[in-house]
């Protein structure tokens, strides 16, 4: 009897001092919308850092967007994080997401502070990058076409079914790719080159990374992406060639936003104040699928990053391109004048 009793004894001290499993922490359910081989280890980091489970779920903006407005009642996501600013700004208009202020604020870059200021503190930038072009150079020798260097070179006779591009609906990419060309050229000249460029367009995918993969394969010869997507590629071995367009182009800025009514609110502070921290966004760059550059002041930009320097930007107005009133006018007008035009 006595020594039942000592074992057990024994037994609740060992459970005391025994660290608590992952469940006992809590959970929370990430939205995420970079490359799934960015999430996976962001996720085993933060469940290592905390010992909170967490469930994630890897979309584009535009749909994640949807999703949110289409949960508002009765929210699954606790935070979402990465991904086009444009559509996180609109999710903040419409009171989708949370304010918060996270103390790494003063850590952080001006622009992704900009982006916590426009939205009233509903979601802050967590990377930066370009969008611009990829093209295969083996397709581009073998077809004999000249080198494009500027967005009017992609709408030549050359390159008819050579092009892919996400479809703005579903990507906050090509969204980007949608404000860009009506802040660089206006809003008329904007719809005549998309119209152009259609012609040439085999494919508007969902996802915004996916032409950079189609370039590194060959299956289109050119990809309209960020230009840290094509770098992924031409990482990996990938014949491909990265363009900065001569005329100019536009950027994102990469954000993060807690969800409204998040069931695990705390788990969602808790991951948004980690995000921003230097070590978790050097994930991304370690894994060798993030070449973005990083909002954190003291996170070091992967050598291979665009250097936005040497790169010819507009002033891109997050501020009313991220509306929902002019996501939605743009978008109903692409839908109208350049989706439904016979090639």
């Amino acid at each position: 009897m006595q020594r039942t009793t000592w074992l057990y004894g024994i037994a609740a001290v060992l459970a005391l001092a025994a660290p608590l499993p992952a469940a006992a922490q809590g959970e929370l359910v990430v939205y995420c919308t970079v490359q799934e081989e960015w999430c996976r280890p962001m996720v085993t980091a933060f469940e290592k850092a905390t010992g909170i489970k967490v469930s994630m779920t890897r979309k584009s903006s535009g749909e994640f967007y949807a999703q949110l407005k289409a949960e508002a009642a009765n929210p699954r996501g606790d935070i979402w994080w990465g991904g086009t600013g444009d559509p996180h700004l609109q999710a903040a208009e419409e009171g989708l997401t949370e304010p918060y202020k996270s103390p790494k604020m003063a850590e952080l870059q001006d622009w992704a502070v900009r982006q916590w200021d426009v939205s009233k503190g509903r979601t802050v930038g967590v990377y930066a990058g370009a969008l611009g072009y990829s093209y295969n150079v083996d397709q581009l020798k073998k077809k004999n076409i000249a080198e494009p260097k500027c967005w009017s070179d992609l709408t030549k006779p050359a390159f008819k079914d050579e092009i892919q591009v996400a479809n703005p609906n579903s990507s906050g990419t090509s969204y980007t790719m949608l404000a860009t060309f009506v802040q660089l050229m206006g809003e008329d000249k904007a719809f005549e080159y998309m119209k152009a460029l259609h012609k040439n367009v085999n494919q508007y995918t969902k996802s915004g990374a996916a032409p950079a993969r189609a370039a590194a394969t060959g299956e289109s010869m050119v990809g309209i992406t960020f230009q840290h997507d094509a770098v992924v590629q031409a990482i990996g071995g990938a014949p491909v060639k990265i363009v900065s367009p001569c005329e100019g182009t536009g950027y994102e800025i990469g954000s993060m936003s807690i969800v409204k009514g998040a069931k695990n609110m705390e788990n969602a502070k808790r991951w948004y104040d980690w995000a921003l921290g230097a070590e978790a966004q050097s994930i991304g760059a370690q894994a060798k699928v993030s070449y973005q550059v990083p909002s954190n002041k003291s996170a070091s930009a992967p050598p291979q990053a665009p250097k936005f320097s040497e790169i010819k930007l507009i002033n891109y107005d997050f501020a009313k391109y991220g509306s929902s009133a002019e996501r939605t006018r743009l978008l109903t007008k692409w839908d109208k004048e350049v989706s439904t035009l016979p090639k």
